[in-house]
């Protein structure tokens, strides 16, 4: 893995799908005894929130009407 011209790396996907890192998910670096360690940082769930992780779920896994989008940002799990 090399590190690009502004700084970026490629985290492989097995490893994002094992720690749960999904798009725009907030990470934090560390710096121990010469190691650089990634952390995802642990968001306290507010409603706003949790409502956009949903919507970014469900935008991953299916195409969803307008009326469904609009239903799981106000929390109904199955619109």
């Amino acid at each position: 893995m090399r590190i690009t011209s502004k700084g970026q790396v490629t985290i492989p996907q097995e490893i994002r799908e094992q720690c749960g890192l999904m798009p725009h998910t907030q990470v934090r670096f560390q710096v121990e005894n010469g190691r650089v360690l990634i952390e995802k940082e642990s968001a306290a769930p507010t409603p706003s929130r949790d409502g956009l992780q949903r919507l970014r779920r469900a935008r991953l896994r299916s195409r969803l009407s307008t009326d469904a989008l609009l239903a799981l940002s106000r929390g109904a799990e199955h619109p």
